[in-house]
């Protein structure tokens, strides 16, 4: 095994760190989804999540310079004004958080805020799994969904969400008899 220098480990704890962080953030998430299929500038992105464009702009540079959001070549918005779109990377498909799930959550609750409740298809049960079992439960579900995600979005395609969750169940255990 090569062990790095210590400053490069150093250097890629703080950048595991600044991901992490970056990721931390409901509203950055929603930026994601919003660029994963078009290139939007820092003024689009404000206003569809209504929020100050300089708010915007600080969470743009953090997806920027954690490679999350990659810049597009400019372009001349309304008045000629240079305009600069901004794309999903797909990087935080890959990217491991720590203690993700309440922020997944919460962006999930804010993506579907509004939405008609018959335009949510949502489906809820309980397995009762072996250790084996559960992996390979969850493994499926990853596959299927990378599945997905590898194929690319189909051009005369409508976007969707997709949320799954696999928890522990602390429902009590049913009294022997």
């Amino acid at each position: 095994m090569v062990q790095e220098p210590r400053e490069a480990v150093a250097e890629s704890d703080a950048d595991v760190q600044a991901r992490a962080r970056a990721l931390s953030s409901p509203l950055r998430l929603r930026v994601l989804r919003l660029c994963a299929f078009e290139a939007r500038t820092n003024k689009e992105l404000a206003q569809l999540l209504g929020v100050n464009p300089g708010t915007m702009l600080h969470h743009v540079r953090t997806l920027v310079q954690t490679g999350f959001l990659a810049a597009e070549p400019d372009r001349s918005g309304t008045g000629g004004a240079r305009e600069v779109p901004y794309r999903a990377t797909g990087r935080s498909w890959t990217t491991r958080v720590p203690e993700i799930s309440p922020v997944l959550l919460e962006t999930f609750l804010q993506q579907i805020d509004g939405v008609p409740p018959d335009m949510i298809d949502i489906s809820w049960m309980g397995l009762k799994l072996n250790d084996e079992h559960r992996e390979e439960f969850q493994q499926r579900l990853f596959e299927l969904m990378n599945e997905f995600k590898e194929r690319g979005p189909d051009p005369d395609g409508e976007t969707i969400g997709v949320f799954t969750s696999v928890y522990a169940d602390f429902n009590p255990a049913a009294p022997e008899r």
